[in-house]
């Protein structure tokens, strides 16, 4: 297994480690501990496909997992933050829905034998949320750590779920072109 492929299997690896350090409250600053899990999880995203591209290491095992440990890590982290009451779940919802479909394609598409990639659209959509999940990580540890109530509480609120909804409408439009420009593989027969 190359190094690229290694990476992405580190980042499927650190969701359990980060999913508990975020929902067991009694840890002393876990929303921070969480949120430097999260990025290390989220950096070996971006070292897995340099390095393959780099290197001359894509494999159809990378093109396949890579995307599936990206699903797996946000998800997690969106369904924690449902848990935690952070956000509501229709945009998880939303966001599963489109998973599911992109998904579905791509396994149509393998089981003809051809691999469909991640293309610019799904990897905005990928940053959108990895960005949203690291400043509602950060901005919850500012509120807890300043014990901050009223008005900053609000604000904080507000611009979580507006960073949600911002990589929730990436989410849509990734999936939309995605659904396009593989429309033959729904087509099948």
């Amino acid at each position: 297994m190359n190094t690229p492929n290694k990476l992405t299997i580190l980042r499927i690896i650190l969701v359990p480690f980060f999913v508990a350090v975020l929902l067991f409250e009694f840890i002393p600053h876990r929303l921070l501990i969480a949120a430097v899990l999260f990025s290390a999880a989220s950096i070996t995203d971006y070292f897995d496909g340099r390095l393959a591209r780099k290197n001359n290491q894509i494999t159809s095992f990378g093109k396949f997992a890579d995307p599936l440990a990206d699903k797996i890590l946000v998800i997690s982290a969106f369904l924690c933050f449902i848990q935690l009451g952070y956000i509501g779940c229709v945009p998880i919802i939303i966001v599963l829905f489109r998973e599911f479909a992109v998904t579905s394609i791509r396994l149509v598409a393998a089981s003809g034998g051809k691999v469909v990639a991640a293309n610019m659209w799904g990897k905005a959509k990928t940053v959108s949320q990895i960005a949203a999940i690291i400043a509602t990580l950060l901005l919850k540890y500012l509120l807890e750590l300043l014990q901050l109530g009223g008005v900053g509480a609000f604000a904080v609120d507000v611009t979580v779920r507006v960073l949600i909804w911002i990589s929730v409408i990436l989410t849509v439009i990734s999936g939309a072109i995605y659904i396009k420009e593989n429309i033959e593989f729904i087509k099948q027969k």
